[in-house]
């Protein structure tokens, strides 16, 4: 079955870098508009970032804008998230997810998520 796998979170200090990965299987890759969302303690989920299926074309939470890029490979199979100048506010557990439709920031229209991975930022 589809998974998608994250990997790359952890604890990091205020100002500091983390770069996720999420590895794609039993799916076309290509075919998928990918994006990313978090979750932090007491808030609902939001959307990140997400990419489209060939990579040409990015969308960004204003939030994260200028210090986060999405990007992509589809020979790999893998999404990534280069998150830099990291604040205490960017804590959340981060998921992938694989939208089968264009590029969108509607959680409902992702057909498939992975399991999440923790960030941690310290102040």
């Amino acid at each position: 079955q589809v998974q998608l796998v994250e990997s790359g979170g952890g604890l990091v200090q205020a100002g500091g870098s983390l770069r996720l990965s999420c590895a794609a299987s039993a799916l076309t890759f290509s075919l998928y508009a990918m994006g990313w969302f978090r979750q932090a303690p007491g808030k609902e989920r939001e959307f990140v970032a997400a990419i489209s299926r060939s990579g040409g074309t990015t969308d960004y939470a204003d939030s994260v804008k200028g210090r986060f890029t999405i990007s992509r490979d589809n020979v790999k199979n893998t999404v990534y998230l280069q998150m830099n100048s990291l604040r205490p506010e960017d804590t959340a557990v981060y998921y992938c997810a694989a939208n089968r439709y264009p590029l969108t920031r509607a959680e409902r229209s992702y057909n498939y998520w992975g399991q999440g991975t923790q960030v941690t930022v310290s102040s």
